[in-house]
């Protein structure tokens, strides 16, 4: 048993100092990092799709990589928006890692790039447990998923510096109580900004990508309680501490990558 939390803590700690390196990096560009993660279907990609779109409209820099276990499906889809865009298939593994994502933005990412939106893998397990060199980190659930989301899946919820709902045009349809799901939200992560979407009808598309702006350029953002929490393994940069703690994998990094890149 001591066997397996030491190399859990081994992985996440090299990833911490990857992570470091990165963010460091790429701050002296000027870009900075958004890590979105939700469970599956929770409609990320549509989000993301509409506030690329706005980016664009406003001749902002930005652009997106999406990681999925198989297809090129959500690349296709974000590339629409005319911004470059990077599809990573990580062959399995359940999240991506702060050095597999140095290694598939080297050589690709626009020099100029304001903004660098993350989609990553569907999964509120593992995600959570892995810094991306992110200047802010965004949790997304949809009304569809249960008021409950928050508590049975802390560290997700916890170490959010911004919570987005979404699919709020058919809150009233399944019943979403907003109340209870704020409730929780607070209890896990007391103060987070939650904003309210729906990508379809257009309601608070352009709020993500407002947060990430003033973030990148250099508002304070939220600080969890959690990650101020000294039992938690993590790291710390610019804006918050991200702490790290939960399941694990010492993966090799994935490989299969595709680019799409705006005309």
């Amino acid at each position: 048993m001591c066997r397996v939390a030491d190399l859990r803590q081994a992985v996440l700690a090299k990833n911490d100092a990857s992570a470091r390196e990165l963010r460091a990096a790429l701050a002296a560009r000027g870009t900075a990092v958004v890590n979105l993660l939700s469970s599956p279907g929770t409609g990320k990609t549509a989000l993301l799709e509409q506030e690329l779109l706005r980016a664009r409209e406003r001749s902002l820099s930005v652009a997106a990589l999406s990681a999925d276990l198989a297809t090129e499906n959500d690349a296709v889809r974000l590339a629409r928006s005319g911004v470059p865009v990077k599809q990573v298939l990580t062959d399995g593994l359940c999240h991506l890692e702060a050095g597999m994502l140095a290694g598939h933005l080297d050589g690709w990412l626009p020099d100029d790039t304001r903004l660098l939106f993350v989609e990553n893998v569907g999964n509120l397990v593992c995600p959570a447990s892995y810094d991306l060199g992110e200047t802010l980190r965004v949790t997304l659930a949809s009304v569809t998923e249960g008021e409950d989301k928050p508590l049975k899946y802390p560290n997700a919820f916890g170490l959010a510096q911004l919570v987005v709902i979404t699919k709020t045009d058919i809150a009233e349809a399944v019943e979403f109580d907003e109340v209870a799901f704020r409730a929780n939200v607070e209890q896990v992560n007391p103060g987070v900004e939650i904003v309210m979407t729906s990508a379809r009808r257009g309601r608070g598309v352009g709020a993500l990508l407002d947060r990430a702006l003033a973030v990148a350029d250099g508002a304070p953002a939220h600080t969890p309680v959690m990650a101020r929490q000294p039992h938690h393994h993590g790291h710390t940069h610019a804006h918050d501490s991200h702490i790290h703690d939960g399941h694990t994998h010492a993966h090799p990094e994935a490989t299969g990558a595709m680019a799409h890149t705006h005309p």
